[in-house]
Order: C-alpha cells, then structure tokens, then sequence
C-alpha cells in the first residue's frame, strides 16, 4: 500500500510542478499559459483560472498524500530509527597462520 500511494506521490509532485511553470508569472515565467498557445480554445482569463484550480487540487492532493504516507509508516520502524543508531557490524576475525610454503623442486 505504502509503495502506491509513493508512486501516486510522484506522479502528484510531477504534475504539480509541470502546472507550477506553465502558469505565467509577474515577471514573465515560462509564460506557456498565455491564451496565443492555446488558440481560441480558452481566454487568457479562462486559462489562468484553469491552472489555479489544478494547482489547487494537485496542492491538496500532495499534502494529502504526504499525510497519509505520514501516517503509514510511522509504526514500521521498530527499534531501529536509523542506520546511524544501529551497531557497528563485526570485525572479521584475524586470518589465519599462513600455511606451509610448497616444497620446493630441486633444478638439475
């Protein structure tokens, strides 16, 4: 469950920010939302209201998300809060004596 609703978080946060910079700005932005990129489908006004009523539900629906995957995963923790609090692992144990070097082959 918590893997889905991380997946939809993503797809929010995406779309929230592609909405973010289309809508025109004081000072220029990207300026894509303005009504001479959409033909005679929208106003100018008609456009801007558009993209603050997306931004508004995709803002509601990111916190809402982030609510819930608050929620979920706050008892999945167990003892361990964080690997920095986890102990350090264990030496490896000393090598052995080297062994016994092969015999060596008499040269005529």
């Amino acid at each position: 469950m918590s893997t889905v609703l991380l997946i939809l978080h993503l797809f929010v946060t995406l779309a929230l920010i592609g909405v973010v910079l289309i809508q025109r700005s004081e000072g220029g932005g990207l300026g894509i939302g303005s009504s001479q990129g959409m033909g005679a489908f929208m106003t100018g006004r008609g456009t801007a209201n558009l993209l603050t009523r997306t931004t508004a539900v995709l803002a509601a629906a990111f916190m809402a998300l982030s609510i819930a995957l608050a929620l979920l995963n706050r008892g999945t923790g167990g003892q361990q809060r964080s690997i920095l609090d986890a102990p350090p692992p264990p030496a490896p144990a000393a090598p052995a004596a080297p062994a016994a070097p092969p015999p060596a082959v008499p040269t005529n």
